[in-house]
């Protein structure tokens, strides 16, 4: 019947996401460096994306919702596997281990090395927490100092949260992680 019920509530909750549009996944570019953050693309977005710059994708939604909406699968189909990385995180506002995400910030940044023309969009589910740790983790990865890509972050996406323990967890890789990681 496209419902499945809800353990909290006891009632049906729809599958479709509300904050999804067919229209327009509201991404937000980082300047210049060719980031975009959004919330997860709908299955209608996810083919217009390359139309709006997006050459590559990191999705930061946990590996059940994955599974559940089929988004991850979705992507690989449209931009291909080598063009997609997953970093299956939940968001608990706790700190995040590197083990989950640091392969997919050092994709990022690789490709925004190598390709000049391309276009990474980094998606969670909204498009506030998790997906705003990843973009900050590959400015960072990038050379912006801690401040810089804050403020990159928080100006252009307005409804971005830097979690304080996302931030710790990016900044202790930062500082821990081999030279040659990246």
């Amino acid at each position: 019947m496209g419902v499945l019920p809800s353990l909290r509530a006891g009632r049906p909750r729809p599958r479709a996401l509300p904050w999804s549009s067919a229209a327009d996944p509201a991404l937000s570019w980082l300047g210049d460096e060719r980031i975009a953050i959004s919330g997860v693309p709908s299955a209608g977005t996810v083919a217009v994306l390359a139309a709006q710059g997006v050459t590559h994708v990191v999705n930061c939604r946990p590996r059940a919702l994955v599974r559940w909406s089929g988004d991850l699968a979705a992507e690989r189909a449209a931009f291909g596997p080598g063009r997609v990385a997953h970093a299956p995180m939940r968001d608990h506002g706790l700190r995040q281990p590197p083990a989950a995400w640091a392969a997919a910030v050092c994709f990022a940044a690789r490709v925004l090395e190598e390709q000049p023309q391309a276009g990474v969009l980094i998606h969670c589910t909204a498009g506030r927490r998790r997906s705003v740790m990843l973009a900050y983790a590959v400015l960072r990865l990038r050379g912006h100092d801690r401040t810089r890509a804050a403020a990159l972050v928080l100006r252009y996406r307005p409804a971005a949260m830097l979690v304080p323990a996302y931030v710790r967890s990016v900044e202790d890789w930062i500082e821990t992680r081999p030279v040659s990681a990246a």
